[in-house]
């Protein structure tokens, strides 16, 4: 984070109530308490901890998180907005950019990721133990062509399916509503998902068909831009790779999502003021090890709408890939 990107932050939740008290004891300065918050967020695992944030800050584990619980506050009252899903506008000019690599109608991209717990979880541990081995919740991201994340989910355990996260978000209950996609628009996904009229995927079989095997590798392609989100939101805001905490009950369960949503908040907002990731200075690590495994049974909503706006998808996608210049004309 660039320096004026960080007084821009300063100005927008400096006046915020949550740092003004009538207390005889004036709280920290609010630069002071900002920067202690985006420290902890920006490190994972021992970098993380309380005891490293003291040494380095001079502050007692208590004054840092209350520091860390008043920014976040700031940040959700404030700047909230950042996380917000595109209006007809915007998802226009998303279409746009998608339709000249040849996904005319596409307004996201959705992928799931796991964010790791430092510790199991006190209740019901082994749903949290995932395919990796780790400890973790499953976080479905929704992007669009600039990297900004426009939806997200988080909260189910680690070991859940990205199709049975995808289907308890709100987002999921929305899928039919006009306030959210025009006619003919969709999300597009990779083979962890299963075909929707909202939702256009990879295939999980080819079956050795060509044009299958093209469809996939386009929308591969595509969905570069979702990986480097995932990427840089991760590489920016290191605490995301390794949350220490142990999930007790529904609140702190509550705090870990908060935690999420305000690392998000800032990955958008950094990206809007064009406050540029250097991949050579500071490589992402790129996730590509989709959700492969079959989806569960009773949500495998394969359906003949589903399975036609993908035929409709492919045959476009494999028209404008194959002409010059194409993807596929190579």
């Amino acid at each position: 984070m660039s320096r004026n990107s960080f007084y821009c932050i300063l100005y927008l939740i400096g006046d915020h109530s949550v740092f003004h008290n009538n207390s005889p004891k004036p709280q920290a300065a609010v630069f002071v308490q900002l920067a202690v918050a985006l420290d902890r967020f920006g490190h994972e695992g021992n970098g993380a901890c309380l005891d490293r944030s003291m040494l380095l800050w001079g502050i007692s584990h208590g004054s840092m998180v209350n520091y860390t619980n008043r920014v976040m506050i700031a940040l959700e009252s404030y700047m909230g907005q950042e996380i917000a899903w595109p209006d007809r506008q915007g998802r226009a000019m998303i279409a746009e950019h998608f339709a000249a690599i040849g996904f005319p109608g596409c307004v996201g991209l959705v992928d799931g990721t796991l964010v790791k717990l430092s510790q199991r979880p006190r209740d019901d541990g082994e749903t949290y133990f995932d395919r990796k081995s780790n400890y973790s919740l499953n976080v479905q991201v929704i992007c669009d062509q600039h990297k900004r994340v426009i939806y997200f989910f988080a909260g189910m355990p680690g070991s859940c399916h990205d199709l049975t996260c995808l289907r308890r978000s709100g987002l999921w209950r929305r899928l039919d509503s006009a306030q959210l996609f025009d006619r003919g628009q969709y999300l597009l996904g990779d083979s962890g998902y299963v075909p929707l009229e909202r939702l256009v995927c990879s295939y999980k079989r080819t079956g050795g068909y060509m044009d299958k095997v093209s469809f996939n590798t386009c929308i591969a392609h595509a969905r570069v831009g979702n990986e480097h989100c995932i990427g840089i939101l991760k590489a920016r805001w290191h605490s995301l790779k390794e949350i220490r905490t142990q999930l007790r009950n529904a609140r702190e369960n509550a705090y870990v999502i908060r935690w999420i949503r305000c690392c998000i908040i800032l990955h958008n907002f950094l990206i809007w003021r064009n406050d540029e990731w250097s991949d050579q200075d500071h490589p992402i690590e790129l996730e590509r090890d989709a959700d492969i495994r079959p989806p569960p049974e009773g949500i495998r909503d394969v359906n003949r709408r589903g399975i036609q706006r993908r035929q409709e998808v492919q045959a476009l996608c494999l028209e404008i890939n194959r002409r010059p210049g194409g993807l596929l004309s190579r």
